[in-house]
C-alpha cells in the first residue's frame, strides 16, 4: 500500500521573533524595576536592543533554539541537509524566514496548523529569552525555560492531532 503523507509548512518570520524577544525582555526589565527587585541599571541591562553585541547574542540564542526544536521534532520533519557548521543561518542573520516542513500522516488534522505555528513561535521566543536571561538575569531564565517546556508540549499536542475516520459510503 502506498504511503499517504501530507506536507505542512510552518514559516516563522525572524523579525517577528526578534521583536517578541526584545519586547518581552524590555517588559520583564521594566517589571523587575517597578517591583523594586532590580536597580534602573540592572533592569536596563536585561533589555535586549538592536545594538550589535545584543543583537548577535539574541540571534545566536534563536539559532540554538531553532536547532534544538528541529532535533526534538525530527521524526516529522522533512529536510535534506547533509552538512552542518557553526555559522549562523543566513535566515536568522538577515531577518528572513525560518521554515519547517512537516511530513505528517494523511489523517493529520489541519485545524491544528495555526496552533502548531503559534506554539513554535512561543517555544523559540521562550528558549531565546531563557538563554538571554541566563546572562542578564538568572532568576527570570528559569521562568522562561519553564515556559518553553509548556510551549513544546503545546507544539507536540498540535502535531499529534488526528482527524476521526469517516465511514465509507457505497
Amino acid at each position: 500500500m502506498a504511503e499517504n503523507k501530507k506536507n505542512l509548512v510552518i514559516t516563522e518570520e525572524v523579525k517577528e521573533l526578534i521583536y517578541d524577544i526584545q519586547n518581552k525582555a524590555y517588559l520583564t526589565g521594566q517589571a523587575r524595576e517597578a517591583e523594586g527587585k532590580k536597580t534602573y541599571e540592572a533592569a536596563s541591562n536585561m533589555q535586549a536592543s538592536d545594538d550589535d553585541e545584543n543583537s548577535y547574542q539574541v540571534r545566536r540564542s534563536l539559532a540554538n533554539a531553532f536547532s534544538s526544536l528541529k532535533s526534538l521534532l525530527g521524526e516529522y520533519l522533512s529536510e535534506d541537509k547533509t552538512t552542518s557548521n557553526n555559522r549562523m543561518q543566513s535566515e536568522i542573520d538577515n531577518s528572513g524566514q525560518l521554515t519547517l516542513t512537516f511530513r505528517l500522516p494523511s489523517n493529520y488534522n489541519n485545524a491544528s496548523a495555526d496552533s502548531l505555528g503559534n506554539g513554535i513561535h512561543s517555544y523559540l521566543v521562550d528558549m531565546a529569552l531563557a538563554d538571554w536571561f541566563a546572562i542578564t538575569n538568572k532568576e527570570d531564565a528559569e521562568t522562561y525555560a519553564s515556559h518553553s517546556k509548556v510551549s513544546l508540549e503545546n507544539v507536540k499536542r498540535a502535531l499529534y492531532k488526528r482527524s476521526r475516520p469517516t465511514r465509507p459510503t457505497y
